[in-house]
């Protein structure tokens, strides 16, 4: 299928960079988290709050496992790693490409928005979710992208040109 999956921590670029990949190769453009809000009628912090972090991965896990698209660029939400049923399905539409930022960008970028709702166990840190997740999104990427470095534009220039062939897809 004609879809790209991205992967990695909330605030390393998936939404703004699968944005500009999606502009770049004529493709639509699919935030998974608004997937789920639209879905379930509420925001993520409020089905965080209202089912707790492990019913909200069950939500999370259900809804990207029936996504359905083509010719579209896929941002899931962080925590998607955590349900093997999800990441099976969306392997299935797709390359699923890591965007790696740094954690000290990751904390950076998160202070910036604190109301952005993020599925955090108590007496978890940003640091233990971290490189809890990082084996995981290495474990399911078809392609890794260092992102620390450069801009949403340069990622998507990278990931469009590092990408295996895919039918009906325009190279780089």
């Amino acid at each position: 299928m004609r879809n790209i999956v991205l992967i990695g921590m909330p605030g390393c670029g998936k939404s703004t960079v699968g944005v500009v990949l999606a502009k770049a190769l004529g493709m639509d453009f699919v935030d998974s988290d608004l997937v789920i809000q639209s879905t379930m009628g509420a925001t993520l912090a409020q089905l965080i709050e209202q089912h707790g972090d492990d019913g909200f991965r069950d939500i999370e896990n259900r809804v990207n496992a029936s996504i359905d698209v083509q010719n579209s660029i896929i941002a899931t939400g962080g925590s998607a790693v955590y349900r093997p049923q999800a990441m099976a399905h969306l392997a299935t539409l797709g390359p699923v490409v890591f965007l790696d930022v740094p954690l000290e960008a990751i904390e950076e970028r998160i202070a910036r928005n604190p109301d952005r709702g993020l599925a955090i166990a108590p007496g978890q840190t940003l640091a233990d979710i971290f490189y809890e997740r990082e084996a995981l999104y290495n474990h399911y990427a078809t392609l890794r992208c260092d992102a620390r470095q450069k801009t949403p534009q340069q990622c998507a220039r990278w990931i469009a040109e590092h990408l295996p062939p895919l039918p009906g897809l325009p190279t780089a």
